[in-house]
């Protein structure tokens, strides 16, 4: 019996290998009109494409400039890679699929210039270095000169996308700012020691979460409880 199992899963390993790797290589060229979804995910004709060994801010998330000021990271980020690459005809090589959101992960070329680098040269991305170390050494180059997202303050974008993902729950002791959208749909975050804190709940379902700092919260679109 032990034997059995063992060879049905050794079987369906196999199976949900190949057929990843026949998604890979079916889509392993790819041409098209750049449609930019947001920093670092694009439609290349009618394939949706991660770019390989890259991180760029998620739309929504919010940073601080060095002075203390509020800034959409995320959202400034989208429409510099919209203002380079919308409508451009591209040229991707995959080299993975992103099965959870059914994506090809490639690198991708626009006049002979290479997306994925030129991104996180210029500041507009960061290395991805849990899947890649292609892009390193551009990393290094653009923090020291203050490039693009080097001038800000904010959380790692996988970071950004955990924490978000759960709610902002207790993972993390410092993100105690409750960010809760009352009946009338108006986001007001609570801060321990507040009167209606303890009372507030958070559902992350609902658009809801948690911060871990109050200028992060109004970056984010919510505003101070006045009680």
């Amino acid at each position: 019996m032990l034997f059995h199992i063992n060879g049905m899963l050794r079987f369906w390993f196999s199976l949900v290998l190949m057929l990843t790797c026949a998604a890979v290589a079916q889509a392993a060229d790819i041409r098209g009109k750049v449609r930019v979804i947001d920093g670092d995910t694009l439609d290349v004709g009618d394939v949706r494409v991660r770019l390989h060994g890259i991180d760029a801010p998620e739309r929504n998330q919010p940073c601080t400039t060095l002075t203390g000021q509020n800034w959409g990271c995320g959202d400034w980020v989208t429409r510099q890679v919209r203002d380079r690459y919308q409508g451009a005809e591209a040229r991707c090589e995959a080299t993975d699929w992103d099965g959870t959101y059914k994506r090809v992960v490639a690198r991708c070329f626009v006049d002979g210039t290479e997306i994925n680098r030129a991104m996180v040269a210029e500041g507009l991305a960061f290395a991805y270095r849990k899947y890649s170390l292609d892009y390193d050494l551009e990393e290094k180059a653009a923090f020291v000169a203050d490039l693009g997202i080097h001038g800000f303050v904010m959380e790692a974008p996988a970071r950004y996308r955990l924490t978000r993902i759960k709610g902002r729950t207790a993972q993390d002791a410092k993100c105690r700012i409750k960010g809760n959208i009352n009946a009338k749909g108006v986001r007001i975050y609570h801060v321990p020691g507040q009167k209606y804190y303890e009372r507030t709940g958070i559902q992350a379902a609902q658009g809801e979460q948690w911060f871990c700092s109050e200028a992060q919260a109004r970056a984010s679109g919510w505003r101070r409880s006045k009680l």
